[in-house]
């Protein structure tokens, strides 16, 4: 295997034992690292591989997933780079709906015609054992590298990943360091992999994006992946449309981690394998998250647990029409500034705080 001083060496060298420790010692919050899970996505966000099915495997999988450089033009006006060994690493993370890509045939370089319909930033902070993730409505009117105003959505499409990092990077105030990029199908996969995802709805309602007749109660219900796709993507029903369906996308990504750190996944390597192939064949990568660096991510995060996640959206005053006549997001410009600040101190879950 050749990986000497790596940090997959320094998860091998623990021998992962689940054995009860002795009465009288506090307990590890997690017993050993045979088990260590990094969720990818999201969400997807959260990186996901499990070292106790082998290293040879676990490397051909994930290297099997596509990749795409987030190398920007040098002419592009981006933020400062953060400095520190502390600094709080910051991933950015798409989700579209394949059925309202323009061209399907579009190659992972250029991404001609996607357009983004869930836009997180998850900002990893080991030094505090938290990861706060802030959701940005897809409509938000923003400047565009080269493009001038559109809508933050739009940047994908206008000049592929490159383009997309950069927008965002604009908007938070903050350079970004990984991207993963997901199709909602693939949250089908991720839920029936898990056994399902128990949500707590806040609206009843019936789903109207032609994804299945499905009615949602009010309260504590258990998706199963049909469900769990129509849940994703639904904003016909709800009188504020987007607002409600990231406050949803948002309820579920919660729900879904809770689930993938739970002890029935984490003590089931034929399960943590099932999430990973499931979510692979709808995933696309930066070139810059190896398996290596995944694995040192996952070192960092391996304290911590659902509670320590937090998620916002981003500020703004509503919606709006633009000059040409669409119907658009006004961010919040004043109360951004404070989210921008928070951003580059690191300080993103102290702000989240606040929001609740």
């Amino acid at each position: 295997m050749n990986q000497s001083n790596s940090a997959l060496d320094r998860l091998f060298a623990d021998d992962g034992s689940a054995e009860p420790e002795p009465t009288g010692r506090r307990p590890r919050r997690r017993r050993g690292l045979k088990r260590f899970l990094i969720i990818i996505g999201v969400l997807l966000v959260l990186l996901g591989l499990v070292v106790g099915i082998g290293y040879a495997l676990l490397a051909s999988t994930y290297n099997e997933v596509d990749r795409v450089s987030i190398e920007q033009d040098p002419d592009w006006q981006r933020p400062a780079e953060a400095t520190g060994d502390n600094a709080p690493v910051n991933i950015l993370l798409l989700g579209s709906d394949s059925r309202e890509t323009t061209d399907p045939d579009a190659t992972i370089e250029d991404l001609d015609g996607f357009r983004s319909d869930a836009i997180m930033v998850a900002q990893v902070s080991p030094e505090d054992d938290s990861v706060t993730v802030m959701s940005i409505m897809r409509d938000n009117w923003v400047n565009i590298e080269g493009h001038g105003e559109a809508k933050i959505n739009a940047a994908v499409a206008y000049g592929g990943l490159p383009l997309a990092v950069n927008t965002v990077e604009n908007f938070i105030g903050a350079r970004i360091d990984h991207v993963a990029l997901i199709d909602f199908d693939s949250f089908k996969g991720l839920t029936d992999a898990v056994g399902g995802v128990t949500i707590d709805n806040p609206i009843e309602y019936t789903a109207q994006n032609g994804g299945g007749d499905y009615t949602f109660k009010e309260g504590e219900i258990t998706l199963d992946g049909d469900q769990a796709l129509s849940y994703v993507r639904e904003r016909y029903a709800f009188s504020d449309g987007d607002y409600q369906r990231v406050r949803n996308q948002q309820i579920y990504m919660k729900a879904l981690v809770s689930q993938l750190l739970s002890s029935d996944t984490l003590g089931s390597v034929d399960r943590v394998t099932s999430v990973f192939e499931s979510l692979k064949p709808y995933l696309i990568l930066d070139d810059g998250l190896t398996l290596n660096r995944a694995v040192m991510l996952g070192l960092d995060m391996r304290n911590i647990r659902s509670n320590d996640i937090t998620f916002f959206t981003s500020p703004t005053n509503g919606t709006g029409t633009s000059g040409d006549g669409q119907s658009i997001v006004v961010p919040d410009q004043a109360e951004l500034e404070n989210v921008r600040s928070a951003f580059a101190d690191g300080t993103l879950d102290e702000y989240a705080a606040t929001q609740e």
